[in-house]
């Protein structure tokens, strides 16, 4: 009887919690939660409000690593998408789609109809949302070489595509970016042809008077700035130097060593008001940095795109620990290719991506003491060689050992071959449609005054991130089924509706289930009825 229907297209929710303004949103919701203690649970509840501002306006991303392989694959997908191409591959014809986004290419449940039917609606569709195909894209590539020999370079896209995308992509050129090469492998100076020159401080200026004649030129409402390019060494955090935001400016104006081109680029970000994403393992975000986005009230998020291996880890500790099974031992091998694995080659590199990608069990271990005990922890092994003869094709090995049922071992070997960049542009499409979002949500709680922005540290945007960076005091989540949730039910509060679960009890008792066939037939014959 029951089935899946997906509706496309605007919805509006018919609810004394929401309305609709000209320019907004507006929701009640009633937040729910369970306070635990000592052995004592009680149910919480908070009322609150929800606005939502409609207009999203013309929004441009500048993306830092903008020639290499995921800048190029980013905006080449837009200019495919918005174009609407199709091209021939060996095994036919294609054509351009946002597969792999969440946003664009996966759906949300949103409620049943009168029949009991799941009622699934596009994630975009829930709440006004930016579209790539309307962004203006730019930014900056420490190689100068245009998108169209770039995307050339990189081999991620399909010949006849790249053919058809050419004339487009060889008009855009990168800015000048920095480069500062004691943070980045020592391979990565060949391509070191475009970079600004000066002090730190002045090339912090460039970079903010770039963002501004950026916004300006192309007459936009709003931008936003992604770091997709190397992988920096973990920088030092020195009292007096980077700690708090009034020593990380002055350290920068006195040309500090110990300051970073990404922390750079977030400083210029944060004084310019847009919204800062970190896609490497790098640790950006110094604490001068955390502090200076809170006194800009000013957004950021990272670390690290997770997209092929971490993001299938996630999913699998998830299942093995919530299923009662003891995971004691994650052995992780990947080998590729682009200019990633050339400069993860290095050391210090590599060590900024293994703390990445270790850290991402902790959550789903730390939840079952039936299984750790306090400090225990799963033996995890993460390797990363550069194999250049496979290019963007990255080849991830993984082996699962756990212990099952009175002392029997469970193994679970995993070969994944992930695209490296068709897998991680969708992130960046994510990432930047979620983080304008939240730019326009806000929330009252009963009793004040005053609209609430997000946490400058937008937690919301883990799902896309490998290393979570989440406000001093919050748990860190890596469960990616939980991650989603959360999106989901955060939008949906934006709406005034009560968080999606599972419990379907519509369908679990004999007098609800009489009374769901009674509408069914009802509308049989009403249908029925009308045609005749």
């Amino acid at each position: 009887m029951s089935s899946y229907i997906n509706l496309d297209g605007e919805f509006t929710v018919e609810s004394e919690s929401c309305t609709y303004t000209s320019d907004s949103i507006v929701a009640d919701y009633t937040y729910e939660t369970t306070m635990v203690d000592g052995n004592v649970v009680k149910p919480v509840t908070k009322k609150m409000q929800f606005k939502t501002e409609k207009k999203v306006g013309k929004v441009g991303v500048m993306l830092v690593g903008l020639g290499g392989n995921n800048g190029t694959t980013c905006v080449a997908g837009a200019i495919a998408n918005k174009l609407g191409l199709e091209w021939e591959t060996k095994e036919g014809p294609m054509k351009a789609n946002y597969w792999g986004s969440l946003i664009l290419a996966s759906t949300a449940k949103l409620g049943n109809d009168a029949e009991g039917n799941s009622v699934y609606v596009p994630m975009k569709n829930m709440l006004p949302m930016a579209n790539p195909n309307d962004i203006v894209w730019g930014g900056w590539d420490i190689n100068g070489m245009n998108l169209g020999e770039a995307m050339k370079r990189s081999k991620v896209l399909d010949v006849q595509l790249q053919q058809k995308l050419y004339p487009h992509m060889e008009k855009i050129k990168p800015l000048k970016s920095v480069y500062f090469p004691d943070f980045i492998a020592a391979n990565q100076g060949e391509r070191a042809d475009n970079v600004l020159t000066g002090t730190k401080q002045e090339q912090m200026e460039q970079l903010r008077k770039d963002i501004k004649d950026f916004k300006t030129n192309n007459s936009l409402d709003k931008v936003l700035v992604l770091w997709t390019a190397n992988t920096e060494r973990f920088a030092s955090v020195e009292e007096s130097v980077n700690d708090t935001a009034d020593n990380l400016l002055a350290s920068i104006a006195r040309d500090e060593a110990e300051i970073s081109a990404s922390t750079v680029f977030a400083v210029a970000s944060i004084l310019e008001g847009c919204t800062f994403i970190n896609g490497s393992p790098q640790n950006t975000f110094v604490p001068g940095v955390i502090e200076l986005a809170r006194k800009h009230k000013c957004f950021i998020a990272g670390d690290d795109f997770k997209s092929g291996q971490t993001k299938m880890k996630s999913v699998l500790v998830d299942f093995l620990v919530s299923a009662g099974i003891k995971p004691v031992s994650i052995v992780s091998y990947n080998h590729l290719g682009n200019n990633d694995g050339k400069n993860l080659s290095a050391p210090s590199q590599f060590r900024s991506k293994e703390i990445s990608k270790s850290n991402v069990v902790d959550d789903m271990v730390a939840s079952n003491r039936i299984l750790f005990e306090e400090d225990e922890h799963p033996d995890h092994c993460v390797v990363i060689k550069y194999v250049p003869y496979v290019a963007d094709s990255k080849r991830a090995m993984d082996e699962y050992t756990s212990e099952i049922f009175m002392g029997g071992k469970n193994t679970i070997v995993m070969h994944n071959t992930c695209e490296d960049s068709l897998l991680a542009t969708p992130l960046i499409y994510d990432l930047v449609i979620l983080g304008e979002l939240c730019e326009r949500i806000q929330i009252k709680f009963e009793g004040q005054d005053k609209w609430e922005s997000f946490h400058p540290i937008l937690s919301l945007l883990s799902y896309m991130l490998k290393a979570p960076l989440v406000p001093s005091g919050a748990p860190v989540v890596n469960a990616l089924f939980t991650q989603r949730c959360g999106i989901i039910n955060v939008m949906r509060a934006c709406l005034g509706l009560a968080p999606d679960n599972h419990m379907t009890l519509e369908h679990r008792f004999e007098s609800t289930l009489a009374e769901l066939q009674e509408q069914a037939s009802t509308k049989h014959v009403d249908k029925k009825a009308r045609t005749q």
